[in-house]
């Protein structure tokens, strides 16, 4: 396929670099937005003519991954009149296929190039930046690529498939200055916001307990927990690179029930529910109790695996994750799916995935939070959020060091679990130090020729 057609003059990507520089220094000129303390960024009419984006002030954007969860954040990206998506990358030609369509369906033909190999991709000089949506193992070897590159990175929940892995995306992100959002897209949301500052503004009393809802009562759950065995060795569907989708992982024979969607349930690739949902939910009540940057100290967990099953994951879990200030994390898969902080004068609780807030006290739901208080901020978006950090080079809401605390304290819960004994965890050198021996789970096996 030829290269496709790139909006603006053949210098378009350096002026939008400079743009990108520049929009801070703009955005302190136009003041705060309100009380919520976050930038106003430059609109769109000051962009370009009529309220048009100026195609060379266009944030470019390259896709790797382009599955249901995938085609799902580049069509929220195209929406952005600020957003222009030239390229997406896939093992799996039929995905890559519909996303080059629905792209081009945006764009117009000719306007997305298709690559088999990530690294091509992150490789284009004119990219601003790479959404990664990939199966999870594969989240830390394509974001540093994308980082390594120079580009800014949306990267999808949880940060990476381990401790090890997530620290070095962090590394990656130091190192090269840039700016990375993960997709733990309720962190942005207003009422999860509201939630957390009426907890850190003690609203509530003194916190002392977080429970964490992760219910496996969902039809994919269902069908999870059905599934009798490990599924008879299929032929490999004509179009997909089955060997490079395994990546560093162990070979295993295919079948359709390893790969697309349903390896979330195979420790190999995912975390199961704990890393699926539990990004989420774990996230907000890291959040609320104000621990973004470091995490628990203790962790104690309980979980059931499928006997002889292609799955690997645990269900039916119950955990117990004690921060250094004493406050528990409680977890089980009650209903509904949410976060409950329990204080001494109440509590308040969200309902993930666009349900309410509650609280013991309703009349708090009402009230603002004083400008004295802690005041954690507002975006119309998580992917907003995003592109308004790209802009002004300030942290987004989920900044990599937060993707990757909150997907550490998933990871501790399923290693407790999976050796029945109790961590003892220090966040700041991230080892386990009752049992020096464990740390070892903390890196998976890299299968060659991939390596970090």
């Amino acid at each position: 396929m030829s290269r496709p057609k790139h909006p603006g003059n053949p210098t378009s990507a350096t002026s939008r670099r400079q743009f990108l520089k520049q929009a801070t220094a703009i955005t302190a000129g136009l003041g705060t937005a309100g009380a919520i303390g976050f930038p106003t960024i430059v609109p769109s009419s000051a962009l370009g003519k009529d309220g048009a984006v100026a195609p060379s002030n266009r944030i470019v954007l390259g896709i790797i991954g382009t599955g249901g969860q995938g085609r799902a954040d580049m069509h929220m990206f195209m929406d952005k009149p600020d957003v222009q998506v030239v390229a997406v990358c896939d093992v799996d030609a039929a995905h890559m296929k519909q996303a080059m369509h629905d792209v081009e369906l945006k764009y117009g033909e000719g306007n997305c190039k298709t690559y088999h190999d990530f690294r091509e991709l992150a490789a284009r000089k004119d990219l601003d930046a790479i959404q990664v949506t990939t199966p999870d193992h594969w989240h830390a070897i394509a974001a540093i690529a994308a980082l390594d590159a120079g580009k800014d990175v949306y990267c999808e929940k949880p940060l990476a498939n381990s401790v090890y892995e997530g620290r070095k995306i962090v590394d990656a992100v130091k190192r090269n200055n840039r700016i990375l959002q993960t997709g733990t897209q309720e962190r942005s949301a207003p009422y999860s916001r509201q939630a957390a500052e009426l907890v850190q503004n003690g609203r509530i009393g003194k916190l002392h307990t977080i429970h964490i809802n992760l219910p496996c009562t969902d039809s994919h759950h269902k069908a999870v927990r059905a599934t009798q065995g490990v599924p008879a060795a299929q032929p490999v569907p004509e179009g997909f690179d089955y060997n490079t989708w395994l990546g560093h992982a162990p070979e295993a024979p295919y079948t359709e029930k390893r790969c697309h969607f349903w390896w979330r349930f195979i420790l190999d690739y995912g975390g199961g529910e704990m890393t699926d949902r539990g990004a989420h939910v774990i996230d907000l009540g890291q959040l609320g109790n104000g621990t973004d940057e470091t995490g628990p100290v203790e962790f104690e967990a309980k979980g059931e695996r499928l006997p002889g099953s292609l799955y690997t994951s645990f269900w039916d879990y119950t955990f117990t994750n004690t921060y250094a200030n004493g406050v528990k994390m409680l977890g089980t898969t009650n209903e509904p799916r949410g976060v409950k902080f329990e204080g001494s004068d109440g509590w308040v609780m969200v309902n993930v995935h666009g349900g309410p807030i509650t609280a013991s006290n309703p009349e708090i739901l009402k009230e603002k939070v004083a400008t004295s208080g802690v005041q954690l901020g507002r975006t119309p978006d998580h992917k907003q959020n995003f592109i308004d950090a790209m802009r002004t080079r300030k942290d987004p809401f989920a900044k990599a060091e937060i993707g990757h605390r909150t997907a550490t304290i998933c990871h501790l819960n399923n290693i407790a679990m999976a050796t029945g004994k109790k961590l003892i965890w220090d966040p700041k050198t991230e080892r386990i130090t009752n049992e020096e021996s464990l740390n070892a789970l903390l890196k998976p096996t890299f299968r060659a020729p991939w390596t970090l």
